[in-house]
This record gives C-alpha cells, sequence and structure tokens, in this order.
C-alpha cells in the first residue's frame, strides 16, 4: 500500500540547524503523478531546502494544484512528463517526485515513454521517486529502457519538521557515487525470523538488472505493457501497512503471471505495519517468504534498507547491480551504468536546513 508518508520521526533524529546554503546549479524539474501535498507550507518548507542544497527547481508552482485527492487533473499530471517527450520544455538533470499515494496509474497512458527515456538517456536525466511513483518507474523502464532512483521526494521528505538526515545523505550519495555499493548485514527490515539469504544452493555472486519497488503497485500492472519484462533480472519489492495475507496474495499475482520466471532473484526492503494475522500469528511475512521461495526456487535477499521507513539507502532501478554474499551471512549491492551528478553541485545539509 503505497504511502510515502509513515515513519516520519526518527528517535535518533539528530536537531536541525542552520547551514550555508548555495547557489542552486542543477536542472531540476517535479512531477507530482499522485496524491496532492496536504500542506502549502510544508511544500514551501521543502522547495526552500532542495534550493539551499543546491538544485534549482523550474516549475514549483505545480504543488499548488490540486484535483479531487490527486495533484491535478490526469492530463495535468501527465503534461509533467510528457512535455518533455514532446520537447515542449527541456530535459532537466533531475526530475524529482513531489510524493506518492495513488494516482500514477491514471497516467501510464498519456505519456510517450519511448521518447521520454530516449531523451531522458540523451541528456543523463534521472528520475527519483518511489512508493506510487512506482509504476512511472516501472513504465519508464519497461517503454523506455531508462533507469530511474528508488529516493526520497520532495513533500514527504524534504518538508518534513525534521528530515531524516540519513535518508538524504544517502539520497546524495546515490546521486552523485557512479560506483553506489549498499551492506546489509540482516533481514531485519523485511523480518527478523528470515536470514538475510534465502537459498536452497551455496550463495554466488549474481548480475542482473535490478528493477520493482512498491509490491502494490508492482503487482496492479501484472499483465500491463507498463511492467518491465528482465531476462536475467534481480526483482526489488517493499511495501507498508499490508497483512502478510495481502503480501502473499500480491506475490501470486506475480508468480501466477510468470514474472518470475526469468529472474535470477528476489530482494525484499522493508515490509513495514504488517500486523499480525487475526486468524492464527504464526502466518508471518516469513512463513510467506519461505512459501514464495518454494513456488519460485529463486534465492531471496531480505533486510535492504529501502521502503517506507527512516534511514532509507536510494539505489538505481533498472541499473546493472551485482549481489555478493559475505562471510558475516549478509550480501552487498554493487551498482553500476546510472547517470549522476557532480558531488560539488550539491550541498547535503540544505535538504534538513531550519528556515
Amino acid at each position: 500500500m503505497p504511502t510515502a508518508l509513515l515513519g516520519e520521526r526518527s528517535s535518533s533524529q539528530p536537531s536541525l540547524t542552520q547551514t550555508r546554503c548555495i547557489t542552486p546549479t542543477i536542472e531540476t524539474r517535479l512531477f507530482a503523478s499522485s496524491n496532492v501535498g496536504g500542506s502549502d507550507d510544508r511544500n514551501q518548507l521543502a522547495l526552500d531546502r532542495v534550493a539551499c542544497a543546491g538544485f534549482k527547481v523550474n516549475n514549483p508552482t505545480i504543488t499548488n494544484r490540486q484535483y479531487l485527492r490527486f495533484a491535478g487533473t490526469d492530463s495535468q499530471r501527465a503534461s509533467d512528463l510528457q512535455n518533455i517527450a514532446t520537447g515542449a520544455i527541456a530535459a532537466p538533470k533531475l526530475l524529482l517526485g513531489v510524493r506518492g499515494g495513488y494516482g500514477a496509474m491514471r497516467i501510464l497512458p498519456m505519456v510517450d515513454w519511448t521518447t521520454l527515456g530516449r531523451i531522458m538517456k540523451e541528456h543523463g536525466t534521472i528520475l527519483a521517486g518511489f512508493s506510487d511513483v512506482t509504476a512511472i518507474q516501472c513504465a519508464l523502464l519497461a517503454k523506455g529502457d531508462m533507469s530511474s532512483l528508488a529516493a526520497p521526494m520532495l513533500y514527504s521528505e524534504f518538508g518534513k519538521t525534521a528530515p531524516d538526515q540519513v535518508s538524504c545523505r544517502q539520497f546524495v550519495e546515490a546521486l552523485t557515487n557512479p560506483n553506489l555499493a549498499i551492506n546489509i548485514s540482516d533481514a531485519a527490515l523485511t523480518s527478523p525470523n528470515l536470514p538475510s539469504i534465502l537459498t536452497s544452493a551455496e550463495p554466488k555472486a549474481i548480475t542482473g538488472t535490478i528493477w520493482g519497488g512498491n509490491l502494490s503497485v508492482v503487482s496492479s500492472l501484472a499483465g500491463s505493457e507498463y511492467l518491465p519484462r528482465i531476462d536475467g533480472g534481480i526483482v526489488f519489492l517493499e511495501d507498508v501497512g499490508e497483512q502478510p495475507y495481502r503480501i502473499e496474495r500480491m506475490l501470486y499475482d506475480l508468480y501466477l503471471a510468470g514474472i518470475f520466471k526469468h529472474q535470477q532473484a528476489i530482494v525484499f526492503g522493508a515490509l513495514s505495519g504488517t500486523g499480525e494475522d487475526s486468524y492464527d500469528k504464526r502466518y508471518d511475512v516469513a512463513t510467506v517468504i519461505h512459501q514464495l521461495h518454494e513456488l519460485t526456487g529463486l534465492p531471496i535477499y531480505s533486510g535492504m534498507r529501502f521502503g517506507h521507513i527512516g534511514k532509507k539507502h536510494s539505489f538505481p532501478l533498472g541499473a546493472t547491480c551485482q549481489l555478493t554474499p559475505n562471510t558475516d551471512g549478509g550480501y552487498q549491492l554493487a551498482f553500476t551504468d546510472y547517470p549522476t551528478i557532480k558531488a560539488e553541485t550539491i550541498n547535503v545539509e540544505g535538504l534538513w536546513q531550519t528556515i
């Protein structure tokens, strides 16, 4: 269930401090594909912060749009991306999502993803977001053969009273490091009752295209032209607020649609807020994932630090990923072949500054 607004506060969150802003030079456009933001003040705070960090936002007024629960009409929301595909608006370096929720599915047929992907490749454009934005990221990869970044978004992270500094730092790390690596030591974020690597054979290094995102959204795209068909891929999945039986049902959607047949591995991020099964509390996330392993025979890597959580580690989707087990029972994800931004153009502390 994509929401992108849960888990806003962290008990270990350091206090905010005033920082020196830099002149914003990174050409940035927002896209608001899903829910409307609930607070003009929060939007403005987020805009001030990203500007302080070096991102020159050229279309801030889209944060003021609203139609029903959405951030504008379908045509308005689609135009955030389609205007780049048609050449009406120049491609920026960063396309930053405003927030998740629901609505991206409605605009998928209204965007020329093939052309958008080509233009983004030519300009090295990075599209960043998660949650409901998974629909945009899947369509972009499936039809435009273009990568994106699983990352925090404008309203849902940078507009918080106290943005999560780890998430902010890891966002900038993923934006600027062409050889990003993330080390995972345990499966706790997925389930404390799972090993980091669930496999029927000795785990070995795997290299393939990593793709996926929010499980609710990925499963809803099954059977459509907007779900990537990746041979030898690595599927990443996360979700929030879904009971174990609902998680299993969505995984079965993908299994019965044949999505796992040509994959090398499945990586789970945070499956948070699942609660206990009302019929039998022994039926938990770990049980569901063991069942998935038996069905698919694929190695399953759990505990990836991304999802609807604090201290998330941004990473590229649609890029090459090498999964390597380590000697301590954990694993590393190493990424290549994705666009980046020059580190010296970003002032990361601006993302959580006081105003």
